[in-house]
């Protein structure tokens, strides 16, 4: 006669609504992160990132695609503007960026600063 084990068994059911109520109660793995508030300053100073004329990759995206990257200052837009347009390091000989990048400013915004 075979041993029986001292734990009892659970039906299949009861195993997988045990899990699911496991996972539900599962919370975000770094909620620390997610404590920090963004700060609401104005960004007034911008780069309009937008594909080249003609660019394959604009019929995935749409010929006009463009991403707006907003920043506090100038300095920080002009920091981020060059790092964006420079020549890729691993780049071949030949190779041109694919992105026109554009200076835009909020007046708006940039006024009241």
């Amino acid at each position: 006669m075979a041993a029986q084990s001292s734990t009892p068994r659970r039906s299949p059911t009861l195993a997988r609504t045990a899990a699911l109520r496991y996972r539900s109660r599962m919370g975000i793995s770094n909620a620390q992160n997610m404590i920090r508030s963004i700060p609401v300053s104005p960004k007034p100073f911008g780069v309009r990132v937008r594909l080249r004329p003609g660019d394959p990759f604009g019929r995935l995206v749409g010929a006009d695609w463009h991403k707006t990257h907003w920043f506090y200052t100038l300095e920080d837009r002009d920091r981020a503007l060059s790092e964006m347009a420079r020549r890729h390091q691993y780049s071949r000989i030949g190779d041109e960026p694919a992105l026109l990048f554009e200076k835009v400013e909020n007046l708006a915004q940039s006024r009241a600063l």
